[in-house]
């Protein structure tokens, strides 16, 4: 873990802002696209780069927009790695977002975000917050392969029960999907079954596969050598160098996924469940304009 002053922290336009406080992650998962080099890491990536002058920057920005909107974090570094227990830049983060009406959406897998769930309540009841819980593999000895540092899917959809009863809107990223791997009828509708039970509005799928680039794809590979034999030859057969890895499965997967979806009102368009994540609702904004004039 390292620390530096960063120029700036918020990303985006047009009323979609994101931020990422810190850079590289600790959780291990196999298949992490951050890893990529096209990301241009120029330190190894468990070498968690903290920037530690977030919040100041977070403030000054907040500050300066007169325009309220959904403040995003999580798309590349998880906002709640190990480091975060000590650090509490994410909570620094949060309270600022509170403090000036901004909403949050914040995209995890790991279950310290409990601990922040009393400043969730209170944005979600001022402006808005959405959680978004990644859930790969219900398998818990597979998932202890597949992202080995971060809790197990199960304590995940614990999470996400507990923001259900406290009436915060949960979104679920059913991505990656692994060819070979977790690419099951059984794997698939064991983890819909648990979003249906704790309510989550949308559920985010990218069609049924893996984006493996370089940087990303020497350790995938390197993993799949360790875990599973044979694997890594069996994707360079069917996939070479590939970008896109889609599961020979993805057809029927994907019927029954937006079939489960449909029957049971939950987004499953990625596009739909974007919107949803950054729309305010209606009385907000007009309270925010009113507040403007």
């Amino acid at each position: 873990m390292h620390f530096v002053n960063a120029k700036g922290i918020l990303t985006g336009s047009g009323g979609r802002y994101g931020m990422n406080i810190y850079r590289g992650c600790s959780h291990g998962c196999i298949y992490c696209d951050s890893r990529s080099r096209c990301y241009q890491f120029t330190h190894p990536f468990e070498d968690i780069e903290v920037k530690q002058n977030a919040p100041e920057l977070l403030e000054m920005a907040l500050k300066s927009k007169r325009r309220k909107c959904v403040i995003g974090t999580g798309s590349m570094s998880d906002p709640y790695m190990h480091c975060e227990e000590q650090l509490r830049l994410t909570r620094k983060c949060l309270q600022i977002i509170l403090q000036y009406g901004f909403g949050a959406a914040i995209q995890t897998k790991s279950d310290r975000i409990l601990r922040d769930i009393d400043l969730l309540d209170e944005i979600n009841r001022s402006a808005k917050c959405v959680v978004q819980m990644t859930l790969t593999t219900y398998d818990d000895a597979l998932c202890r392969i597949l992202e080995p540092n971060v809790c197990n899917t199960k304590r995940r959809i614990e999470v996400l029960e507990e923001m259900q009863k406290r009436g915060i809107p949960t979104i679920v990223w059913m991505t990656p999907v692994l060819p070979f791997i977790n690419d099951t009828e059984e794997n698939i509708t064991s983890i819909l079954n648990e979003c249906i039970r704790v309510g989550v509005k949308g559920i985010i799928d990218f069609g049924m596969g893996l984006t493996l680039r370089e940087g990303d794809r020497e350790y995938y590979y390197a993993a799949l050598d360790k875990h599973f034999p044979g694997m890594k030859q069996r994707y360079i057969r069917r996939y070479g160098n590939a970008y896109e890895l889609q599961s020979p499965k993805a057809g029927e997967l994907t019927e029954i996924f937006q079939r489960i979806c449909r029957e049971n009102g939950i987004l499953s368009d990625p596009e739909d469940c974007f919107h949803y994540i950054q729309e305010l609702p209606d009385h907000y904004k007009q309270m925010s304009i009113f507040d403007m004039l």
